[in-house]
């Protein structure tokens, strides 16, 4: 009679025993969370050939930006979606605490008329940009290799949701106190004619038109997203300060406290590339071939901004500085 063998049972889940300690809740709820990079031939489980396979085939799989394991990427801050609502109520709190205690010392009566005129032209549009920012985030979680730079991707999506509603909220506001500047109704003819804009719009709609998601990641995170930040959030938040405007200034503050945290998963995905030979020139080529792009939106942007001394060299430098401190 044969003796029957009994398994002993895991103390964890299969692909995290390796790690010899009980994991985390991040580990948990965050790694390996994808089921399409089973079968290389079918990520969706349906006939090989169906669109979406092939899609994926081409744009994840078949990305140049290649790793042995990217489900071994970690973000550094190991958000979860509980962590990151906890976390994110807290600053939407800080940030309409702002609106609230402003609004009540009646700040937009204090601001300049000439002021005004130039939120409605270089603040409030950005609504669109942000958006931009919003739609590239999911695409490129939506195709990531790993739910860990997945989830990175998402909370980033969000933050960009919450960037957007910060600015169609002070839209409302100004609307109420200059309710002649166009304030809720001139932001699109703004975003697509003014000159201001159009280096971020063409920036913005042609990393929209990115597939390939290794390319697309570093365009939009080292290349779109740095650019954005130093000019539009920076840059504009210096000018408000310069023009009595201390309400935009905070606000854009506290978004780019939201900025930081992308920067550290980001020079974590980064590091990890580069284990794998031929990335970092990979990276490179692709930076050069972007990075004109975002300087010229930096050029048109900052342009409209005379009380910040050299605004586009500083904001152009600050992206090159982000990028060298990632070994790029």
């Amino acid at each position: 009679m044969s003796e029957v063998q009994v398994l002993k049972p895991q103390k964890t889940w299969s692909h995290l025993v390796a790690r010899r300690r009980k994991p985390s809740e991040y580990e948990i709820v965050s790694a390996n969370l994808h089921y399409n990079d089973r079968d290389p031939d079918s990520p969706y489980e349906l006939a090989p050939g169906l669109f979406m396979n092939e899609w994926y085939k081409k744009n994840t799989f078949g990305t140049a930006l290649k790793h042995a394991d990217w489900n071994a990427f970690r973000d550094p801050d190991e958000v979860v979606y509980r962590t990151y609502n906890m976390m994110q109520d807290g600053q939407e709190t800080y940030v309409f605490g702002l609106f609230d205690q402003f609004n009540h010392r009646e700040h937009d009566k204090s601001l300049d008329a000439r002021w005004a005129g130039s939120l409605a032209r270089l603040y409030t549009p950005a609504r669109y940009l942000f958006h931009t920012v919003q739609m590239a985030s999911s695409y490129v979680g939506q195709v990531s290799p790993a739910s860990t730079i997945t989830n990175c991707h998402y909370f980033q999506m969000a933050d960009s949701l919450r960037w957007l509603s910060h600015t169609a909220y002070r839209t409302r506001e100004l609307s109420i106190a200059f309710p002649d500047h166009g304030f809720g109704t001139d932001e699109r003819n703004y975003w697509e004619t003014d000159a201001v804009w159009q280096g971020f719009r063409e920036l913005m709609e042609k990393t929209l038109t990115v597939w390939d998601w290794g390319e697309a990641v570093v365009v939009l995170n080292l290349v779109a997203k740095p650019a954005i930040e130093e000019a539009v959030l920076r840059k504009l938040g210096e000018s408000a300060r310069h023009n009595g405007d201390m309400l935009l200034g905070l606000v854009t503050d506290a978004q780019l406290i939201d900025a930081a945290r992308h920067r550290r998963w980001l020079s974590a995905l980064v590091k990890m590339a580069q284990e794998t030979p031929g990335n970092l020139e990979l990276i490179q080529g692709w930076i050069a071939k972007w990075e004109p792009l975002a300087d010229k939106a930096i050029d048109a942007y900052c342009a409209a901004l005379p009380d910040v001394a050299d605004a586009a060299a500083s904001a152009k430098a600050a992206t090159r500085e982000l990028r060298r401190s990632l070994g790029l």
